[in-house]
């Protein structure tokens, strides 16, 4: 599949937000006074817009044909409905921010519904797991949280009442005899030999199965529709499957479950939902759903009109794996650690990473929704993190290659303090002080003894601003018996202070970021990357042999992960888990929410100030 980017609209805001971040260094400062001009507003909380001022796309012209026609009253009612059978990924973001966008929107509601039709794989951390990642995103469903499991009386009540008016028949062929008789894509099914079996007679056996008295696989119960259908799925699906397993919420009490495509129709119509959105996948599903909702709704069991089912494209994000299975299997394989690693693309991943509700949000308005299948690129979704990030998270200056500057003219013992401010584009959030004195830690990089075209850092004679301090004149280094730097040698300029009349009286190119030896603060701080060096993980690449099958582990970065001991400045040390920083010239940090503790803080890189992988 060819890679291509989101509408012109959005192209167009991502160049203008990518053009902002080309040099955010150091120049948050130099804009301060041009935004508090204009006034500065942080995102906040999700909001209930009104209907004509949220962006427009295709299911939002069929819910405003459907308002106009006067369906369901003009009411709209959504549903994210996902399995609890695993952690949600970055895929599902994108679900719960469009269906519970659209509730807002039209001043509806989204419920929070588990389909937990399958009791071999479900499990309360699980549904613990989704409740929490939802109002982490910052929706709310109120009253609206159900389970599938709630309905199963119900179920199998329809059930039986389409067996009963001949819809639906037990069959006892094993599973690979249904398959051989399905047919092909290209070739009709055949009727199995017990579809004709009588009202009477299928009644007592799925009677008999919902008491227990067959083993799993020995019966199923299938709805009967035409085998020669030339779509697939009409092809007398199965229904009912007989499972000894305990369930989650009900136990042992049922020992026959419905098939998921059973009851996510019914779960929609007994919910009173209008529109049920689902992904592509589904969509040669929605005969089946429109065939079962509309002879339930036959029996007296719901209104018409029944629920509408639409269908969009899902979310396909480079450099990340979002099927459960590979994501299993990074987890088992222990390639990462654990699901919530921040490097997986897993909600409780992202939120231990850094990543911010914020940013998905802006993310999904930003990206839309289609019914074609897209790639979008990773950096889309790192720009609008960087986005929120840039507004909210306030200023911190973090060495992350240690060296040491001595300046040997300034008091030996004598310290003295120096003001930042915490967020250069939210002057409310006043200053902060960072100790300055003797000797100071600042970033190996911004010394070179022997210096290249364009170097405006240190070097022997060179004169550089030390942030939010004074101006410095490079006078040497130190080095150890093999020749390495140990320290580099200044003299400072005492009346050069930033914040002074001095100040201005020394033009120079360099400015660097440090923090005090003496008060420093050593944390560590895990540079977290891409999992993948690769866009499409599994996919062949350019040049490889056609008949290469690619194993996705094999495309996995190796830098993915580098754990570091950095040097911080004391503010830094005060920090709670999940609390959000700009590591000045480094990029957006994050305390994190499960190794840091009181005092300890551990910090992990979210994302770079720059997208380091652009082409």
């Amino acid at each position: 599949m060819n890679q291509i980017t989101p509408t012109p609209k959005a192209v167009a805001t991502l160049r203008k937000g990518r053009h902002r971040l080309q040099s955010r260094d150091y120049s948050d400062q130099r804009r301060t006074t041009a935004r508090a001009k204009q006034g500065t507003t942080q995102m906040t909380a999700p909001t209930t817009p009104a209907a004509d001022a949220a962006p427009s796309n295709f299911i939002r012209n069929i819910i405003d044909e459907d308002r106009r026609l006067g369906k369901w009253g003009g009411r709209v009612e959504t549903r994210f409905p996902p399995e609890p059978n695993g952690y949600l990924h970055y895929g599902h973001a994108k679900s719960i921010c469009l269906n519970f966008g659209l509730a807002q929107i039209y001043g509806g509601a989204c419920h929070l519904r588990f389909d937990d039709t399958n009791p071999t794989k479900e499990d309360q951390e699980y549904v613990d797991a989704i409740i929490e990642a939802v109002q982490w995103l910052g929706f709310d469903w109120g009253e609206h949280l159900y389970f599938a499991s709630d309905y199963f009386d119900k179920m199998y009540a329809m059930a039986e009442h389409l067996i009963t008016v001949g819809k639906a028949y037990v069959d006892s062929l094993s599973a690979e005899e249904m398959r051989a008789y399905r047919g092909t894509l290209s070739a009709p099914g055949k009727d199995s030999p017990y579809r004709n079996r009588s009202v009477t007679e299928n009644l007592e056996l799925f009677q008999r199965m919902k008491a227990g008295e067959f083993p799993d696989g020995t019966h199923i119960l299938r709805a009967k529709i035409d085998m020669a259908s030339p779509n697939i799925n009409l092809r007398d699906p199965a229904i009912y499957r007989i499972r000894h397993a305990t369930h989650h919420r009900s136990g042992d009490r049922w020992c026959v479950y419905p098939m998921y495509t059973f009851a996510h129709p019914i779960e929609d119509a007994l919910e009173d939902i209008t529109h049920s959105i689902c992904t592509l996948e589904f969509e040669d599903q929605r005969p089946f759903y429109d065939w079962l909702l509309d002879n339930l709704a036959e029996g007296g069991f719901f209104p018409r009109p029944v629920p509408r089912q639409i269908e969009f494209a899902r979310l396909n994000l480079t450099y990340v794996v979002l099927s459960k299975r590979k994501l299993i299997q990074l987890v088992d394989e222990n390639h990462v650690a654990g699901w919530d690693d921040p490097r997986l693309p897993t909600l409780v991943g992202a939120r231990r990473r850094g990543f911010t509700a914020e940013g998905f949000r802006l993310f999904a308005e930003r990206i839309g929704v289609s019914k074609a299948d897209s790639w979008i690129d990773m950096s889309v979704l790192e720009d609008c993190m960087r986005e929120h990030l840039n507004e909210s998270a306030e200023r911190r200056v973090a060495v992350l290659d240690p060296l040491k500057l001595v300046i040997t003219n300034y008091p030996a013992g004598q310290s003295e303090r120096c003001h930042a401010p915490n967020h250069p584009l939210h002057t409310e959030l006043g200053k902060r002080e960072m100790p300055f004195g003797r000797e100071l830690w600042i970033e190996r990089e911004d010394f070179m003894e022997t210096p290249v075209k364009g170097y405006h850092r240190l070097y022997p004679g060179n004169m550089a601003r030390l942030r939010y301090g004074y101006v410095v004149k490079c006078t040497g280094c130190e080095k150890d018996a093999d020749g390495n730097i140990t320290a580099v040698l200044c003299e400072y300029l005492p009346d050069s202070k930033s914040g002074t009349p001095g100040a201005d009286n020394y033009k120079v190119k360099g400015n660097l970021h440090w923090v005090s030896v003496e008060h420093a603060y050593a944390a560590e701080v895990r540079l977290y990357d891409r999992l993948f060096a690769h866009a499409y993980p599994g996919n062949r690449r350019e040049g490889d042999p056609e008949d290469l099958e690619r194993d996705f582990i094999s495309d996995i970065n190796p830098d993915s992960l580098r754990v570091i001991t950095a040097q911080l400045e004391p503010a830094l040390r005060a920090a709670k888990p999940e609390a959000r920083f700009q590591f000045e010239r480094h990029g957006y940090f994050v305390a994190d929410r499960v190794d840091s503790v009181e005092g300890a803080p551990v910090f992990n890189r979210t994302v770079t100030l720059r997208d380091a992988w652009k082409k």
